[in-house]
């Protein structure tokens, strides 16, 4: 489990593909990292395979790469790292679980006052679990839902400290971002489901 606060951004040093699956070496500020921790990279829950000073390696599998952006990325592509949280730890964003439920592209940015505007095209299945001022972790950072100005469409609203401590600063047109909705409107969702079928009949 994560709280979506991303306490390191990372480069990736190296891509395979390898019997594990694909195979990213990320550089990083941790000196610390065990085997088999995990990891949350840019929102993606990866388990750590190997380890050094400033380092790991993790391996996305073939259901993980499909459902993320993780087949496009290469040496020097810079990623959101968190790494999961302890009993006792302050959460100070959202319950995230490091699963993401689909991918959105970006379709406008743009500077207002003292906030960088993002809008994101989301799936219709996420869309429906969005509800403004709620939460949602957009590339591992956990978010507010600013608005909702459009079906399917997510506005955020990122401050300065943000911009500077993760990778949101580099969305523009056209980026491909993780997103993963609020687990509490997952489960509200699934179990008014049936209810809300029978009263459709």
């Amino acid at each position: 489990m994560f709280t979506g606060l991303v306490d390191d951004v990372g480069t990736i040093e190296r891509v395979a593909d390898t019997a594990a699956g694909r195979e990213l070496r990320i550089r990083c500020g941790y000196r610390d990292v065990a085997a088999g921790e995990s990891i949350a990279v840019n929102g993606a829950c990866l388990t750590v395979r190997e380890f050094g000073d400033g380092w790991f390696a993790v391996a996305a599998v073939a259901t993980t790469v499909e459902r993320t952006t993780i087949g496009s990325w290469g040496p020097g592509r810079r990623v959101n790292l968190e790494r999961a949280m302890r009993f006792g730890d302050r959460l100070g964003g959202h319950v995230v679980q490091g699963h993401v439920d689909g991918v959105g592209e970006v379709v406008d940015t743009r500077l207002q006052a003292d906030a960088w505007l993002v809008d994101v095209r989301v799936p219709d299945a996420i869309g429906a679990l969005l509800v403004p001022h709620g939460s949602v972790a957009v590339d591992g950072v956990s978010l507010t839902v600013n608005h909702l100005p459009a079906p399917g469409i997510l506005g955020l609203s990122l401050i300065e400290f943000t911009l500077r401590h993760t990778t949101l600063g580099d969305l523009r047109p056209g980026s491909h971002v993780h997103v993963e909705a609020d687990v509490i409107g997952k489960f509200v969702q699934r179990l008014v489901a049936p209810y809300m079928a029978a009263g459709e009949r």
